[in-house]
């Protein structure tokens, strides 16, 4: 009789061993041969327990026990975050994800715009990605990186010239202004390589005519600077160029404010200068009546240029004027041959916006 009830206890084991065995088996293998994609995100400080639950509610798992047998024996931490996962995985494959970090990662629209300087688009890109503002502009002014990038030979458009310590931001100018799209997790070094790629690109169409042209890209760029901060239509931008470009020829000083406004660190309609900001000799300043910037350009770029702008420069006006004026009221250009002329203007501007 004993050894009747010892046979059938035995095979009662056997059946409730293979019928484990074949639930677990049954239980670790994929929903479906389906890949149907889901998200799953794990909140910080969800237990393990709570995990498995989770997918078993969302579809992912057929039961969270053969699941959770199988944590207990593995160990291994489960890192919180989003992750992709389908229904023809394995639960298996599902915790190897988890265990190792393989969180979803977003990508993140972000638009610079044209005429702002660096220091803008640092602010714009930090409340979108994962660095702060002052990591970018480390990064924008670090010299190992900034070497490489010249050494390299990468970007042909990128030379000595930005290698110069008197530059506030050496790439100021060179990221091109548009909307862009980053991985969430991108680095500053990552944005700035895309930003640079994008220029090239941009630039490409035009790279014989700037090469061949009396100025280095380095001194168009910083005119097209100045164009862009200074006029808003194509027309005047290209007037405005020549403007410039007629003053360079004839050594006089371009008297730009929006070169004095950005060697003193601060914004034009925004901020007021001081009389000791107006004639600091700092190397942007351009409103300089000493005769050190007489026929000389700002040292760099005074914000970051469109297309349209660096066109101008390249093409200026067919025209001959010395002086141009905006009616800080309306943005419109008005330009002048003879001081004189010049400084009419400037009264009957003033006058119409402080009647207005």
């Amino acid at each position: 009789m004993k050894k009747k009830m010892l046979f059938i206890i035995l095979i009662v084991v056997i059946l409730l061993v293979c019928f484990i065995g074949a639930f677990y088996v049954w239980g670790m293998g994929a929903v479906s041969k389906e890949a149907e994609t889901k998200v799953f995100v794990i909140e910080p400080g969800t237990s393990k327990s709570d995990v498995v639950k989770n997918l078993e509610s969302a579809g992912l798992i057929r039961s969270q026990y053969p699941v959770l047998a199988y944590l207990f024996f593995s160990g291994g931490n489960i890192q919180a975050g989003e992750y992709e996962l389908n229904t023809s995985m394995t639960p298996i494959e599902m915790l190897d994800k988890f265990i190792a970090g393989d969180v979803l990662i977003h990508s993140m629209q972000v638009t610079l715009v044209e005429g702002k300087r660096i220091t803008d688009y640092a602010n714009v890109l930090a409340e979108n990605l994962e660095f702060t503002a002052q990591e970018f502009l480390d990064q924008v002014n670090d010299s190992t990186f900034l070497e490489e990038l010249v050494s390299s030979g990468d970007y042909w458009f990128l030379t000595n010239e930005i290698l110069n310590e008197e530059l506030y931001y050496p790439l100021e100018g060179y990221l091109y202004p548009d909307t862009y799209e980053f991985l969430e997790n991108a680095t500053p070094k990552d944005v700035i390589l895309t930003m640079l790629n994008h220029t090239e690109t941009k630039l490409e169409p035009y790279k014989e005519t700037i090469l061949n042209s009396e100025y280095t890209f380095h001194e168009i760029l910083t005119l097209a600077s100045m164009v862009e901060k200074e006029a808003n239509s194509e027309s005047d931008r290209q007037t405005v160029a020549q403007v410039f470009l007629t003053r360079l020829r004839e050594n006089w000083s371009l008297g730009s404010d929006v070169t004095t406004y950005y060697g003193a660190n601060k914004e034009i309609g925004v901020d007021e200068l001081t009389w000791d900001e107006l004639n600091d000799s700092n190397p942007y300043n351009t409103r300089l009546t000493d005769g050190t910037m007489n026929g000389k350009l700002p040292i760099g770029p005074i914000c970051n240029p469109s297309i349209v702008s660096i066109l101008a420069t390249l093409n200026p006006s067919d025209t001959n004027y010395y002086y141009f004026v905006a009616n800080v009221c309306t943005g419109e250009v008005f330009f002048q041959t003879t001081s004189e002329e010049f400084y009419q203007k400037n009264l009957e501007l003033s006058n119409s916006c402080a009647a207005n």
